[in-house]
């Protein structure tokens, strides 16, 4: 079983029920407050991998909803200057289990960590569909 260092938003009952998932999967799970990491750029770049800038963002926080911040115009020095300034604007959860990297529940490594397909779909908000919102997006 891996070690699983769990960058997640205090609160947020989706991380808490992947979480949870982690944890019945056998895995020791070290929970950490995304918003309270002293994030430095070339640290939190290493859990975006190879994939598109747009998805390293949170698409339900309030400043990408309002239209303020447009994921898919930026560049990756952009999009790491505005998560060091505003960490609700990074994707969750942020995932390193022994030394592999992602962000978001549905990627490989943490599909391979659950030893199952994801079909109590934990990556979806569970407030999506409710008309609830998260207070700090």
């Amino acid at each position: 079983m891996a070690t699983i260092i769990f960058y997640h938003k205090p609160g947020c009952a989706t991380n808490a029920r992947q979480m949870q998932a982690l944890k019945a999967a056998g895995h020791h799970v070290i929970a950490k407050d995304i918003l309270k990491e002293p994030w430095r750029a070339e640290e939190l770049r290493r859990f975006f991998g190879n994939t598109p800038v747009a998805s390293w963002f949170n698409r339900a926080a309030r400043r990408i909803k309002s239209g303020e911040i447009n994921p898919d115009t930026s560049d990756a020095a952009s999009a790491l200057a505005l998560m060091l300034s505003d960490p609700l604007l990074i994707r969750r959860p942020l995932i390193n289990a022994d030394g592999a990297r992602c962000a978001g529940f549905d990627h490989g490594p943490v599909l391979s960590l659950l030893g199952r397909s994801m079909q109590d779909d934990v990556e979806r908000c569970s407030r999506e569909g409710t008309g609830g919102h998260c207070s700090s997006g």
